[in-house]
């Protein structure tokens, strides 16, 4: 079978008997499992995406198993998916050195005061991004 799903997480786990067994989490709460490493790499690879999965069903001692066979992340449309705040989060990040004043300074800034100064420009952005969607 075959779907497209929101990646949430993928997750490691060690079986008794010393394999490991990853898991991939979609944003329903769907759980596929693999115990292939290059799956899990493709899944790892997804998290936070949209991703077209391909996976089979088992029965097993009176369970449905869900194996993962495979994950294909799904390229995003030039921004239009991505959410306003994390785009306006890339711009202040890029800005950074004009909204503190240098590219090197002498000594590292302290995260909250540079938080400070990049979150009112960040969320100025956002907005201006949002009110750029409504015309």
């Amino acid at each position: 079978m075959e779907k497209e799903v929101c990646v949430a997480r993928v997750d490691a786990y060690k079986t008794k008997s010393g394999n490991t067994r990853f898991v991939l989490r979609e944003d329903e709460g769907n759980e596929y499992t693999t115990f292939r490493e290059a799956i899990a790499r493709q899944a790892v690879a997804a998290e936070g995406r949209r991703a077209r999965i391909e996976f089979h069903e088992q029965q097993r001692n009176g369970f449905t198993n869900v194996y993962l066979d495979g994950v294909e992340p799904l390229e995003e449309d030039d921004g239009e998916h991505r959410d306003a705040d994390e785009a306006a989060w890339e711009v202040a990040v890029e800005a950074a050195p004009w909204l503190v004043g240098t590219r090197e300074p002498d000594q590292p800034i302290p995260a909250k005061e540079l938080f400070q100064r990049l979150k009112p420009f960040q969320e100025e952005v956002a907005e201006d991004i949002r009110r750029d969607g409504e015309e």
